[in-house]
């Protein structure tokens, strides 16, 4: 029987202490993390007693982790995204094998970077691009590469964040501006992005993008609106990012969603969290922010064999999350990953008959991707097979992609990705 893989835990905040810490209790013969570095005191102690980590294996920062000899075989890097280039080149280099949270890094120069150093040191880095290991995606995958939909000619793939998300996380909170973070486009579609050339299997040959910060934006705030919520604003009552609403500061009201009230870091009673927005960037009004990333965007792309691709995301969508058509010469499936209702596939085949597909979401985020992603990244560290195995040069496609769409944006030219691609 094999011993669990030992792992060292960089960044005890919502992805390491929610979405892998679990997983490593529910599956101690798998995976037992021995060692955990996190600057919040509160976290990494919380973390610490969950996994049993002894004091001397607690650390403030990762740099005090890699000061010590080696303290296991992999290492999760769940920092934030401009930590992720420096802090992974010195993990690999100290011997680790590594699950890197997207994206990769904020800069194309330090993409290729991470992806030169796991090759250069041969170590296993892993990016935690989750939805090809939700049962959802898989099964896109399969039906697209079985050849039941014929040849593919056409894909519409959306990428649909909420009003409530898109305030959180891009207007507010920390990705909200690209000189502190990435593109909008990088930070939350690097998913997508590898879901497309993963499934249709090849690179793509040309992409073009247009895309603005149309709402979120100053000129465009009610009159009277404060610079924060809770000063008092005029229109509260019929404001759809009215932060008190969405926080679960509003007495017998819930949060809008658990995981943002956990972000908001307030305690779990409406007064707590109402004192926390007022110091908060959360509690911000979203018209009074210093947030630059776009609120839409669409990418257009020409991949061999002539399939043409249209990805579109907004942060404007009432439900959270993926809706696509795929158009094939002898079936067009339409698919629904949204946050809800049950994910779905239909293939409707020409002229025949219509096949009603339900993927059984996990348990766990991402439609149980959260799960398989750490399953696969244990079998690969114990060199067993695994479904959807994949590199890190691998990954790095969908970051050039991203990077690419961006150039485009601002340019307004179209992206040869060959010629894109040889500047790595």
């Amino acid at each position: 029987m094999s011993h669990p893989i030992e792992a060292l835990m960089i960044g005890a905040g919502g992805r390491g202490m929610y979405a892998y810490g679990p997983y490593a209790l529910a599956h101690p013969d798998e995976i037992r993390m021995v060692a955990v570095a996190e600057p919040d005191d509160a976290r990494r102690a919380r973390f610490a007693q969950l996994h049993g980590i002894p004091p001397e294996r607690q650390f403030k920062t990762w740099q005090d982790a890699l000061a010590r000899p080696q303290l296991a075989q992999a290492a999760l890097n769940c920092t934030q995204d401009q930590m992720h280039a420096h802090s992974t080149v010195a993990l690999l280099e100290a011997g680790y094998d590594v699950l890197l949270e997207k994206p990769m890094a904020t800069t194309l120069t330090d993409c290729v970077r991470l992806v030169r150093a796991a090759e250069a040191h041969n170590r296993i880095l892993q990016i935690c691009h989750v939805l090809r290991f939700t049962a959802f995606f898989s099964a896109l995958y399969d039906i697209v590469n079985s050849g039941r939909l014929g040849r593919v000619v056409t894909v519409d793939h959306r990428e649909n964040v909420s009003y409530w998300h898109m305030s959180h996380s891009f207007v507010r909170g920390h990705w909200r501006n690209e000189g502190l973070s990435s593109p909008m486009i990088l930070a939350k579609c690097c998913h997508d992005l590898d879901i497309l050339f993963w499934t249709i299997g090849r690179p793509a040959r040309r992409l073009s993008s247009f895309g603005a910060l149309t709402h979120y934006r100053a000129e465009n705030a009610p009159a009277g609106a404060p610079l924060r919520c809770t000063d008092g604003c005029p229109v509260e009552q019929e404001c759809p990012w009215y932060a008190p609403l969405l926080y679960g500061a509003v007495e017998g009201l819930p949060p809008r969603s658990e995981w943002i009230a956990r972000a908001l870091g307030g305690g779990d009673t409406a007064q707590s969290r109402w004192e926390a927005l007022k110091t908060s960037p959360y509690g911000r009004c979203v018209y009074h922010c210093d947030n630059d990333v776009v609120d839409h965007q669409v990418i257009l792309m020409d991949f061999p064999g002539d399939v043409t691709v249209t990805f579109t995301m907004h942060g404007h969508s009432d439900t959270e999350g993926r809706t696509m058509r795929w158009d094939g010469t002898r079936a067009t499936l339409y698919g629904d990953f949204s946050d809800g209702r049950p994910h779905e596939l239909r293939i409707h085949e020409h002229g025949g008959a219509v096949e009603v597909i339900r993927p059984e979401a996990g348990a766990s985020g991402h439609g149980g991707g959260d799960d398989g992603l750490m399953r696969t990244f244990v079998r690969t560290l114990r060199g067993e097979p695994a479904d959807h195995q994949t590199t890190a040069r691998a990954s790095l496609e969908s970051h050039l992609m991203a990077f690419a769409a961006e150039q485009s944006r601002r340019s307004g030219q179209t992206v040869d990705m060959d010629a894109f691609r040889r500047l790595t």
